[in-house]
């Protein structure tokens, strides 16, 4: 390695040292929390530090890919995650299962670029119509909705007709960014990982029967210092004023 690269490197492991000391003094809470319940965390993240007189260092990403940081052993006060990811840190050790919380749930939702017609989904067979009709679908490979968009193209018996034109993408934003910009002519995720861009349009829930709820659940790491604080951010996120910032961003308490 040249010397000026020794040099930056050494740097950026001090800056990076610097920054996670900062963070400990200030006493900042670690919040592992999935893409689905993103927007509501960044709402209400000023009324949730002064409820709990602490900082909240919040990081978002895939249930999977958080519970997997978590299993490899990297340090956090607090997940909150689909109920599978929780559950999972919580067998593992993880996460204190006393602690478990439900905090809320989302619907499934299919969206369009904003201005384009809205297809008609409101029946399993307009569904049907929709799906076969459009030219491009685009979903989250590793999405907490994935099973459950397979599973209702699935019970209407269209798995392989819409396999071929099926985009899948990384996590949020990405099979957002693709439909916003024309890329693909249908998105289905989470309803609330659809609101917050204003570059799509809802068309509405997935109907019926077909629809499946994504649960989250919040939980205390097993092996923190901060147990307090992250069970008085729980007990935030259950005040029933809360309420609308849940409904509006897509979301139920619970």
């Amino acid at each position: 390695m040249k010397l000026h690269s020794i040099a930056a490197a050494i740097a950026a492991a001090s800056i990076c040292g610097f920054a996670a000391d900062t963070a400990a003094k200030a006493g900042a809470l670690r919040v592992f929390a999935s893409n689905g319940i993103q927007e509501v965390m960044k709402e209400i993240q000023p009324q949730a530090e002064r409820a709990i007189g602490r900082p909240l260092a919040l990081e978002f990403g895939l249930a999977a890919s958080l519970g997997k940081r978590a299993e490899a052993g990297e340090a956090f006060d607090a997940a909150i995650l689909t109920t599978e990811g929780t559950d999972a840190l919580i067998k593992s050790g993880k996460i204190a299962a006393a602690t478990r919380v439900e905090i809320a749930r989302v619907g499934i939702g299919l969206a369009v670029r904003s201005g384009t017609p809205k297809p008609d989904i409101g029946t399993p067979e307009a569904m049907k119509r929709t799906l076969l009709k459009a030219k491009s679908i685009t979903y989250g490979r590793e999405g907490a909705s994935r099973v459950y968009i397979e599973k209702m193209e699935e019970r209407l018996g269209i798995t392989a007709d819409v396999k071929a034109k099926t985009i899948l993408e990384e996590a949020t934003p990405r099979p957002q960014e693709r439909v916003a910009a024309g890329g693909a002519e249908i998105l289905m995720t989470l309803i609330s990982e659809i609101l917050p861009f204003h570059e799509l349009d809802l068309a509405g829930p997935l109907p019926g029967d077909m629809q499946h709820y994504v649960s989250f659940a919040a939980g205390v790491a097993a092996h923190t210092a901060n147990a307090d604080a992250a069970k008085a951010l729980f007990k935030f996120l259950k005040t029933p004023g809360l309420a609308p910032v849940f409904k509006a961003k897509g979301m139920e308490p619970r």
